[in-house]
């Protein structure tokens, strides 16, 4: 492993910083029941378990400073209008108003975010994400959520595309398996992100709003 980083940053990857900017903002990816609640197929890992507490403390913490907060799930009408993917649970549960599309109310609060369906995996994609976003003058997203190898990379990746300072507390995402996680977050923070935690990140907001006072 240590030969591998060495090989990418003799070469500068992740030589740079993308640090904090002027007005941040908070991106959930798909913290729904279906990935979050251990009765459904793909929920309840241990990872995503503790993503979801960590970006409770920090959602709170967020809305009390003002910060917007854009939240997603994915979610479809029937299975004519999935994608080919690969996942059975995804095929057979996330279909819209059953219960693995509802949001989970320990990171949602519907009087605060703006909440919208995704139907690809990246939160970016065909939604009105970066269109609200650009509306509230952020410039620096906290990408959170889940999962970490699939839609939070996918969202990273937008992220950095439409142009955003984008950021990633490590321990505000989650994956099913610990080794994806670690690896697919070793990866964009080479290319397109910093990785952060969920204290550091409430001290940034923090010390963003009280500049403000």
């Amino acid at each position: 492993m240590n030969g591998e980083q060495d090989v990418y940053s003799q070469r500068s990857y992740g030589s740079e910083a993308i640090g904090f900017g002027s007005k941040p903002g908070i991106a959930v990816v798909d913290f729904q029941l279906g990935f979050t609640d251990p009765v459904f197929s793909l929920g309840g890992a241990p990872l995503v378990q503790r993503a979801i507490e960590n970006t409770a403390r920090l959602l709170e913490v967020a809305r009390s400073c003002g910060v917007p907060v854009a939240t997603c799930y994915t979610g479809y009408n029937s299975r004519r209008d999935m994608p080919y993917w690969k996942i059975s649970a995804v095929l057979e549960d996330l279909i819209e108003g059953e219960a693995p599309t509802q949001l989970d109310p320990r990171t949602y609060d519907p009087d605060y975010d703006v909440a919208m369906r995704k139907s690809g995996a990246s939160m970016f994609f065909q939604t009105p994400a970066a269109a609200f976003f650009n509306k509230e003058s952020v410039d620096t997203i906290f990408v959170v959520g889940c999962t970490t190898s699939g839609c939070v990379r996918a969202s990273i990746v937008d992220c950095f595309q439409w142009g955003f300072r984008t950021l990633v507390p490590e321990d505000c995402v989650g994956d099913q398996d610990e080794g994806p996680h670690h690896d697919n977050l070793r990866d964009v923070e080479r290319r397109y992100c910093d990785l952060t935690d969920a204290d550091e990140a409430i001290g940034q907001i923090r010390a963003w709003r009280q500049a403000l006072d």
